[in-house]
């Protein structure tokens, strides 16, 4: 029984340093890009990650702040009031509200909202896909 629970342990360390080293790697990649467009990367990262924290019922691997309008930005923070994320294979509508460090590297501040699923029949104008 105790080698079984030594086997969970490591898994979950294992687990969690390989969530580290794409975090990692993400910041560098967030590194090489522009300011603005380094802030959008970073919201729309953090809205996948802080779903998939908050709710067992969606596992999001996209998000598009701005599917329905463009997203509105001032300063150091993005307020997207269309977009979308996807999870499972379905669309679902997301609103934020998010605030970086003056570097656009560290969220500070992070507000989200799920809307309903959007019908397929709706994605390409949204600038959806599969």
């Amino acid at each position: 029984m105790r080698v079984w629970y030594l086997m969970i342990g490591a898994a979950c360390v294992f687990a969690s340093q390989a969530a580290a080293a794409n975090d990692a790697r993400f910041l560098r990649s967030l590194q090489k890009l522009g300011p603005i467009e380094r802030l959008e990367q970073l919201c729309d990262y953090t809205a996948l990650t802080q779903i998939r924290k908050d709710s067992r019922d969606f596992r999001p691997d996209r998000a598009v702040a701005n599917a329905g309008a463009d997203v509105k930005i001032k300063n150091d923070t993005v307020e997207a009031t269309s977009g979308a994320f996807r999870s499972r294979g379905k669309w679902y509508a997301l609103s934020y509200t998010c605030t970086t460090a003056p570097d656009h590297l560290k969220v500070t501040s992070f507000h989200y909202k799920i809307g309903d699923e959007i019908p397929e029949a709706k994605w390409a104008s949204y600038g959806l896909w599969e």
